[in-house]
């Protein structure tokens, strides 16, 4: 498996900026570079707007 850690593309102002890890970043930029308008997840904050475009959900909320 490849690793994208250290690859400069990865690196993004969500994992610094907004706090996320590593991972959740990579699953936001990914959505986000995709044109998804919701990301659901457990592990995030509900509700939270990213970009002004990309909505996290708590599907057991």
């Amino acid at each position: 498996m490849a690793d994208y850690r250290h690859h400069p593309s990865w690196r993004s102002d969500i994992h610094t900026s907004l706090g996320f890890s590593f991972w959740d970043s990579l699953i936001i930029k990914t959505a986000l570079e995709n044109g998804c308008d919701t990301l659901y997840s457990e592990d995030m904050q509900h509700g939270q707007l990213i970009d002004n475009r990309l909505t996290i959900i708590n599907p057991f909320r």
